[in-house]
This record gives C-alpha cells, structure tokens and sequence, in this order.
C-alpha cells in the first residue's frame, strides 16, 4: 500500500516538473523572439525646421460711445457717424470692401457706486467691433499704428484690438516638412546603426508629433502643440517617431 502511494506520488511529483520545464522553455523561447525582435529594430525621433514669413493678417479694432440712460437712441446716431467716417478713412488707405467685416453694435450697461452698499446704472456703452483680413500685411500693420491718431481727429476714440499673424500655405507646408523630418529620421537610423556595424532595412512605422510654430527667436514648445499668431516671421518645427529594421 505504502509502494503504490510512493509511486503515484514520483509520477506527479515528475509531471510537475516536467510541465515546469515545458513551460520555462516556452517562456525562454518567447524571451528570445523578443529580444531578436528588438535588436532588429532601432526606433529614432527625426525633425526639420523652416522659417516663414505670415502672408495673411487679421485686424480687429473698433470704437465706442458712451450714452446716459435715455440717450441710446443718440448713440446709435453717433455710431453710425462714426462707422461712416471710419470706413472712409479706411478705404482712402486702400482697404477693400471683401477684406472689411463690420460687427453688429455690443451695448453693454455702465454703473456707478452709491453713496451706501451697491451701485446704481447710469447709462450704456455702444461698442462697434470692426475686423480686416488682408494679405497686405505690411500695409495692415502699419495702418493699425497710424488710423488711432488720425480717427481722434474727427473725435473717434478708435483703437486696435489685435492683429494676429497666419500663413495661408500651412496645410502644403506640413506635408513638405513631414517627408523632411522623416528624411532626417532615417539619417539619424543610419548614423546609430552604422556605430554598430549594422545597416537599416525597411521603415516599419511612422507617427507624427505636434507641429511647434513659433517665433523666429523663440524656444517656446507645447506637449500639444504652439501656433503663435503674434509675429510675422515664423518658425515651424515638425517632429517624427520612426522605426527601421535593421539587415
């Protein structure tokens, strides 16, 4: 009885192992594809930079009036002058009426403190938003320096909101730059490679990064990605994660 006990006991006890082995071999055997997998592959991140200058221009100023309670009814008068004036002024400096958008009238409510707690309103502000989108940006961005001046003239308390800076060839742009960084991926590829005595084969995968347009002298970066619209002379930085197979 003791014998048959012992000798079951042997034959598990040997399947146990046995399946042990069996699976350490598995394991070493999947170890060793992957790491035949990896040492056959070299991964680089490629990049190319191009500096450009903005060819289109968005210009965003206006005017205002300020009106007592009862007075609305004059303020859009006035506003109206004004916007008659200005418009005027504008095309006399070779503003066209495509690239002239006139925004409708914000009026908002204007308060004053009482003499306790609280505040009181005493009237409204009439506010007349104008944009220009030219591709005269030369022109524009002179003229947004100039017209605050000449308007106060006529009695316009006209002002510049902003002007914000584009390139109308970005799209072609990043396609050009993208085939550029991944250029300079596989240059990169070749460099590490040929320090082992290695060479690259095949590409095996691509994926883009965020484009980075900044500044001319500007090290600003985003993990999301930086489009700045405050300057007329750019640059564009556009990255690439590549992989290559090594023969």
């Amino acid at each position: 009885m003791n014998t048959t006990i012992t000798n079951k006991g042997l034959i598990i006890g040997s399947a146990i192992i046995g399946c042990a082995l069996l699976a350490s071999v598995f394991v070493g055997a999947y170890s060793l594809v992957k790491i035949r997998t990896f040492s056959n592959t070299i991964s680089v991140t490629g990049s190319a930079e191009k500096l450009i200058t903005s060819d289109v221009v968005k210009w965003t100023s206006g005017f205002s009036r300020n009106v007592d309670i009862d007075g609305v009814a004059y303020g859009y008068v006035l506003i109206h002058k004004d916007i008659t004036t200005t418009i005027e002024y504008l095309k006399a400096q070779g503003i066209t009426e495509k690239e002239l958008t006139i925004k409708p009238v914000i009026m908002n409510q204007n308060y004053e403190p009482t003499e306790k707690y609280g505040s009181k309103m005493v009237g409204y502000t009439l506010q007349q938003i104008i944009e220009i989108q030219s591709n005269n940006v030369p022109m524009i961005t002179k003229l947004a320096q100039d017209a605050p001046a000449k308007l106060s003239e006529s009695g316009i308390l006209f002002s510049t909101h902003g002007l914000e800076y584009f390139y109308s060839k970005f799209a072609d742009l990043k396609v050009e730059m993208l085939a550029d960084a991944t250029k300079n991926a596989k240059a990169r590829a070749e460099k590490i490679a040929e320090s082992t005595g290695a060479n690259i084969d095949l590409l095996q995968s691509a994926s883009m990064g965020v484009f980075q347009v900044t500044p001319q002298n500007s090290v600003d970066v985003s993990d999301y990605g930086y489009f700045d619209t405050s300057s007329i002379e750019k640059k564009v930085t556009s990255v690439v994660r590549a992989s290559f197979s090594l023969k």
